[in-house]
């Protein structure tokens, strides 16, 4: 399946407490567990007023399918091309 970067715009979420955080995780796996095996959530990064995550789904319809379940908007998605790491050096 493909993977895909998610943006969401979420004003305050870097100010949010861990058990704020930990409550919206759990709203998105009991988005993610409807809707499986058609999406996993991989990891997001949290930033001031967004977070960036990473999913690998089918099609972006499943994407948007998880952000209306959970209530998360999904701003811009990106399907990942390539991956790009210290290891594609090959050194």
């Amino acid at each position: 399946m493909p993977k895909y970067v998610i943006e969401r715009e979420i004003p305050g979420v870097g100010s949010q407490s861990a058990e704020e955080l930990r409550a919206a995780a759990q709203v998105s796996n009991d988005a993610l567990s409807t809707l499986a095996p058609r999406v996993q959530w991989q990891q997001s990064f949290v930033t001031e007023d967004k977070t960036y995550c990473v999913y690998i789904a089918e099609d972006e319809r499943a994407i948007y399918e998880h952000a209306e379940l959970s209530g998360s908007p999904a701003n811009r998605v990106s399907k990942v091309d390539t991956v790009l790491d210290p290891t594609s050096a090959g050194t």
